[in-house]
């Protein structure tokens, strides 16, 4: 089995799990949203890692990368009360800045005119991830209903402190 055999969810998570030991994200993650059209900031505090790891899989399956064309992919729909919504593309400096480290990494190299482009480090990477995934895949690993209601209990719990945090309104009194 290869990259496209295997299901790219669990290969992204396998990927974010591998450049976590190797690269070191920059101190602003924590406090920045990924983009114009989020209402917050992602909830994961891996989620600069696992974003890398789409940047490289997304350069797999595209050949060459740019940073404008990363920031239509990862952008989304600016919600503007009761306006239509708008598409607004994703940000730019987190996008910079994640393939800067893995260019340094030596996962991506410059391509010729412009862009990004995978290196054989990349692929490699890529390929042996691809492997452990299909080897937890047969051995159960990844189980779809254990991940759904983890995530499930997490929505719940961050609900319910979204509820906690709301002021109470005042009750209206009716005609006595």
């Amino acid at each position: 089995m290869g990259v496209y055999d295997v299901p790219s969810k669990y290969l992204i998570e396998e990927i974010a799990e591998k450049i976590k030991t190797e690269i070191e994200q920059p101190d602003f993650i924590g406090f920045i949203k990924s983009g114009v059209h989020k209402e917050r900031a992602p909830q994961r505090e891996d989620w600069f890692y696992v974003r890398m790891a789409s940047i490289l899989y997304r350069t797999l399956k595209w050949n060459v990368i740019g940073t404008e064309r990363l920031r239509s992919y990862y952008g989304g729909r600016k919600r503007r009360g009761v306006k239509t919504e708008h598409f607004r593309k994703a940000s730019g400096k987190v996008i910079r800045i994640a393939v800067q480290k893995l260019e340094e990494k030596g996962y991506l190299e410059k391509a010729k005119p412009r862009g990004r482009k995978l290196t054989g480090k990349g692929k490699k990477l890529l390929n042996e991830m691809s492997k452990i995934v299909e080897k937890g895949i047969k051995e159960g690993k990844y189980d779809k209903k254990d991940k759904t209601k983890k995530d499930m209990k997490q929505a719940k719990e961050v609900h319910d402190a979204l509820k906690k945090q709301e002021t109470p309104r005042k009750e209206e009194g009716g005609k006595k």
